[in-house]
């Protein structure tokens, strides 16, 4: 167990070690406890103009019952924190953001909803209490819950949200994503019921399903070359330079609207960005770890850093994320990173580092 965000969680279990617990998720399905992450309701008739002047999401564009990942910017273009907002037919929006934002994100909604309420507006930020979340990922997920909800999940895609009983608890929303490249879904239910649903999962006879933590689901997402807050991510870095352009909606890209648009637009029509997220294949040898310098074996200059690395358990090589001049972000460029008395030689590489399975029609 460690501290993170003020909460005690599991790096992992003691059945399975990290490696093997990676594995097991890309080959069976896996349980993740992330009632950590904060969950609110956006609601009012201004919800959407409200949403859309502090991310880079078309949420009017959404149709019901349809989410999409987004981030909140700064007025530089930086990143104040990824989100994923789900456009319900309730009359709001259900939106999921970090734990370890919770501190900037959530007074950055009420005082912001409090402005457009002081011009009179009509916008309600609500956290949900007593919320647990639970992630179920594999591709054995199906197998486990379909007997076990009363929601066809045959026709839920990627990104799209559900009500429905799960295990025989009601009001639970069950959300088609993740965070492992897996197909996959997010389970928000009262937290008072999920400790028994987690334990009816692990004893099912429909699927092989193990509990997993951090070290595996960190594993798992540099492997599908997803970001993390904090390290892959920041107030630093835009949409453009992070190589997630996809979060900055096609119809925003005309309209603006939010915090350092110009300059996210800008560099997406421009290419005028100095550094690149870009993923590396490692030699044998240590991983790649965040914050260590990225070299030119030529003329030995310093020419990015590493963000996040780990020894992939599937690939069985060493993988990392990391930032480059944009000089040096082409495929199959040799670079290495200075430990300081030993260096590694790393190949740029195509992202994701393992193919995505999700769920789409």
């Amino acid at each position: 167990m460690v501290t993170f965000a003020g909460y005690d969680m599991p790096v992992q279990y003691s059945d399975l070690s990290i490696k093997d617990s990676t594995i097991h998720t890309r080959k069976h399905v896996s349980i993740f406890d992330v009632s950590h992450m904060l969950q609110t309701e956006i609601s009012g008739k201004d919800q959407i103009a409200f949403l859309e002047s502090l991310t880079t999401a078309d949420v009017e564009g959404m149709n019901p019952n349809t989410g999409a990942l987004s981030v909140f910017t700064n007025e530089k273009g930086g990143i104040r924190d990824d989100l994923i907002l789900s456009k319900t037919d309730k009359g709001f929006v259900y939106m999921v953001t970090n734990a370890g934002c919770i501190d900037k994100d959530l007074p950055y909604l009420q005082e912001n909803a409090q402005k457009w309420r002081s011009n009179g507006k009509d916008v309600d930020v609500k956290v949900l209490e007593g919320r647990g979340l639970i992630a179920v990922q594999g591709p054995e997920m199906v197998q486990l819950l379909q007997d076990e909800t009363d929601i066809d999940l045959s026709k839920l895609y990627f990104m799209q949200s559900a009500i429905g009983t799960v295990f025989g608890v009601p009001n639970c929303r069950v959300t088609r994503c993740g965070y492992t490249g897996e197909d996959g879904v997010e389970i928000s239910i009262d937290q008072n019921h999920a400790a028994t649903v987690i334990e009816k999962m692990l004893n099912s006879k429909n699927a092989n399903a193990k509990l997993a933590g951090l070290g595996a689901r960190d594993a798992l997402r540099v492997e599908a070359g997803l970001c993390l807050y904090g390290s892959d991510i920041n107030e630093n870095t835009t949409p453009i330079e992070a190589a997630i352009a996809f979060v900055v909606a096609k119809r925003r890209r005309q309209t603006l609207g939010f915090p350092g648009a110009e300059k996210i637009v800008e560099q997406l029509e421009k290419k005028s960005y100095a550094k690149r997220r870009v993923g590396f294949i490692a030699e044998a040898g240590r991983a790649p770890r965040e914050h260590l310098p990225i070299m030119d074996p030529l003329d030995k200059a310093s020419v990015g850093f590493i963000t996040s690395g780990c020894p992939s358990p599937c690939l069985g090589k060493n993988v990392a994320v990391g930032y480059v001049d944009k000089m040096d972000a082409k495929i199959g460029k040799q670079l290495y990173v200075d430990f300081g008395k030993k260096s590694l030689s790393i190949t740029v590489s195509k992202m994701p580092f393992v193919p995505s399975k999700y769920y789409t029609k």
